[in-house]
């Protein structure tokens, strides 16, 4: 619900304090949504895992009518609805089987986001590994360390790229669920900790299985807040 979302986003700046940072395909990203509560926003980030439409087809983005291109006009769509509302733009791409070997530097050039992550294609139990209860089977799209390291040699030039590959990604993330939960990745699986509204905190989150020193190395702590001195960004499309 885009109003909802505006909503939270509003009540995380005026009334928390918050640095605001979403993530999410761009479908629900218009100008009427971004007049009204753009201003809340710090960080936008989009995720983009090919710029191929027959690729974004077989992930689930678009039909692959390669005359139309539908999720790569609305990611440039949004990029620049964040350069006139001084949002900065990042970009999110799980690498997997089926774009590790694109060559997506002339779109990324393009769009010159903040900051651009890059996941190898991560399988957690219970999540995405086929079993019985999982919501997905990811297992066909996973690739090797050395097909990521591949795809993040061929954008080795962008400077906003950040890799995370698995060993990287897995522990340095602090997830919440719906109960606010922390769920642990550790063993490979998502186990839930106690609730924070039943114990706190401090003791959910040492049952998280966080990765602090990891979190670190891998560029966790940066700039979350974008400078609103002057609401329209000068840094549109390349």
């Amino acid at each position: 619900n885009p109003q909802v979302l505006g909503e939270l986003c509003q009540f995380a700046h005026s009334e928390c304090g918050m640095a605001v940072s979403i993530i999410s395909n761009g479908s629900l990203i218009k100008s009427e949504w971004m007049d009204r509560y753009g201003q809340y926003v710090d960080i936008l980030g989009v995720s983009v895992d090919s710029f191929d439409p027959a690729t974004n087809a077989l992930i689930g983005r678009g039909t692959g009518d390669t005359t139309k291109n539908q999720h790569v006009s609305r990611v440039l769509k949004v990029r620049e609805l964040c350069a006139q509302h001084g949002i900065l733009f990042k970009m999110n791409t799980v690498v997997c089987s089926l774009n590790h070997r694109e060559d997506m530097n002339e779109y990324v050039t393009t769009l010159d986001p903040y900051r651009w992550k890059a996941f190898q294609c991560l399988i957690l139990q219970g999540e995405n590994a086929g079993g019985v209860n999982d919501l997905n089977d990811a297992r066909e799209l996973q690739v090797t360390r050395e097909e990521f390291d591949a795809f993040i040699q061929r954008h080795s030039e962008q400077s906003a790229l950040i890799p995370e590959p698995n060993t990287v990604m897995q522990n340095s993330y602090l997830l919440l669920d719906e109960e606010l939960r922390f769920l642990d990745c550790s063993e490979n699986g998502k186990i839930p900790s106690q609730s924070i509204l039943e114990v706190g905190v401090e003791r959910a989150l040492s049952q998280a299985g966080f990765d602090d020193d990891m979190f670190q190395k891998r560029g966790g702590i940066f700039e979350w807040t974008r400078d609103r001195g002057d609401n329209n960004d000068s840094s549109s499309l390349k």
